[in-house]
């Protein structure tokens, strides 16, 4: 049960694809749209800080030439007065900021609310009329003989009146008022941050926003069909993979792309093929090994028993033992074959290395076929023209793979034919050479008659005794040899099995 809930659960590779694809996105969108505000609030701020500046300095210039022999009254020159009075209400109100003039203690004596219809008033602000700038924000200005930027948090001495906080961060630009180089007064623009920031980046925001849900509805559209079109192959390949374990190696993969998907597919195919093969050569090898084994039991049952019950004469006997003996040395091969195979496939096969002389496997290899040979009448060739050739090898497994060879060329070797046997030694190699007369084998048989259970001819009429299965070994026990084997024959001719082995 929990396993069928683990798969209802389970999330399919497009919904991953998807959802993953969706959140890089989301994540891209996020972190430009926090470079963007972040870009768009410093480049606010410096253009605030500079409009800010540039109307204190005009502001301070004018209350400058306003101002002579370092203190006149504000209520003296009517027009001027009044001209500087509009000009700081006009100034506050267009840059969004508080413009005002004080004295060197702090105390306002100008402001934008200081004119009541057109006429300069004294006390005629209620805000500004107690209001007294902080020392310490007063010697920031003198510090600097042009302006000063100044961020506060929750500035509490702006005046005795607590409703009169700055409760937030501010700009403040100061400039002072010169006249014959000395500072008679100071001009102030304070503007809120957070409040004039927020009404300036909320519209990038929500462009932001707006812009990220559209994209994201395509997006997820677009990534839903384009992962429809990624996963489809795949779940073909499920499918046909599912059939390949049920054990049908028939369907295939049509994929048209050159692409990661369409190299797994390739392989894919190529693999059922093989499957296909090595499920068609292991019938074929189970069907030769039933036959085999069942014919030389067959034979040496029936023998054995007319030899019990006295159907074959004692005379006859010795013969018909003979004949029993040489079954049960092939049932004896048969199963030596299919050991060594399963020893190899299973890499337990230990070699035991010696200094082995090849000329002496050969000779001797001959000398136990010489019957088959001489039944025949094939002439063998080469062996009087050998001398020794000492290899590092296996003696027991390297006279296998002498005896397989000479054993097949033997098989396939017509009557009156020949077999010819050479050694050639090379510079870091020695190299056997075993060629036999007779019908040989077609180009596109060469390259498989080393594989498991291939069999050149299939109907058995000459290798009526074979399971497929020699030339395989013949290739694994020289692969352990780090040596190789290859053939090569003209058909209508000969067949000739080259093998080498590193000195």
């Amino acid at each position: 049960m929990r396993k069928r809930r683990r798969r209802r659960h389970s999330i399919s590779l497009r919904a991953k694809y998807t959802i993953m694809l969706a959140s890089i996105i989301i994540a891209c969108f996020l972190l430009l749209g926090i470079a963007l505000v972040a870009f768009a609030g410093r480049y606010w701020r410096d253009q605030k800080v500079d409009l800010l500046t540039e109307n204190t300095h005009n502001v301070a210039q004018s209350a400058s030439e306003l101002l002579s022999g370092g203190y006149i009254s504000m209520y003296g020159d009517g027009d001027s007065v009044a001209a500087l009075g509009s000009s700081l209400s006009l100034i506050s109100t267009s840059i969004d900021a508080d413009v005002f003039i004080c004295d060197t203690t702090g105390h306002i004596i100008m402001c934008r609310d200081f004119l009541v219809d057109g006429t300069p008033v004294a006390n005629a602000c209620e805000y500004h009329d107690n209001f007294v700038v902080p020392e310490e924000i007063i010697d920031e200005v003198f510090m600097d003989p042009y302006s000063t930027v100044i961020t506060l948090d929750e500035v509490s001495v702006f005046d005795d009146n607590t409703d009169n906080k700055l409760d937030e961060s501010h700009f403040i630009v100061g400039e002072p008022v010169m006249v014959e180089g000395h500072t008679v007064a100071l001009v102030f623009a304070v503007a809120p941050e957070k409040e004039a920031m927020l009404s300036f980046v909320t519209p990038i925001v929500q462009l932001i926003a707006v812009a990220l849900f559209a994209v994201m509805l395509f997006a997820i559209m677009a990534i839903y069909i384009a992962s429809h079109i990624m996963t489809k192959p795949l779940k073909d390949m499920a499918a046909v993979t599912k059939s390949y374990g049920e054990g049908d190696f028939s369907p295939r993969i049509r994929i048209k792309r050159k692409d990661e998907i369409g190299q797994l597919a390739s392989s894919i195919n190529a693999m059922a093929r093989s499957l296909a093969q090595l499920e068609s050569s292991r019938r074929s090898f189970v069907a030769n090994v039933s036959h085999e084994l069942k014919t030389p039991m067959t034979t040496i049952s029936g023998f054995i028993d007319g030899i019990l019950d006295e159907t074959i004469p004692p005379e006859q006997q010795e013969y018909y033992l003979r004949i029993v003996s040489e079954e049960v040395k092939r049932l004896s091969r048969i199963v030596v074959s299919m050991l060594n195979l399963s020893k190899i496939e299973a890499g337990q096969l230990d070699l035991s290395i010696s200094d082995v002389d090849l000329s002496d496997i050969i000779l001797n290899t001959f000398l136990n076929l010489e019957q088959k040979i001489s039944n025949g009448s094939i002439e063998v060739r080469g062996l009087d023209n050998l001398s020794k050739h000492f290899v590092r090898a296996d003696k027991d497994m390297l006279g296998q793979v002498v005896y397989n060879l000479v054993d097949n060329a033997v098989k396939f070797t017509p009557e009156q034919g020949y077999i010819a046997v050479r050694v050639i030694e090379n510079e870091d190699s020695t190299e056997v050479h075993i060629l036999n007369s007779g019908t040989g084998v077609a180009t596109d048989e060469l390259q498989k008659i080393f594989e498991r259970f291939y069999k050149v001819d299939k109907s058995r009429s000459a290798d009526a005794k074979s399971t497929g299965l020699g030339l395989y070994i013949v290739k694994s026990i020289l692969e352990l040899h780090n040596g190789k084997i290859y053939a090569e024959s003209v058909e209508g001719r000969y067949t000739e099995f080259v093998f080498t082995l590193p000195k």
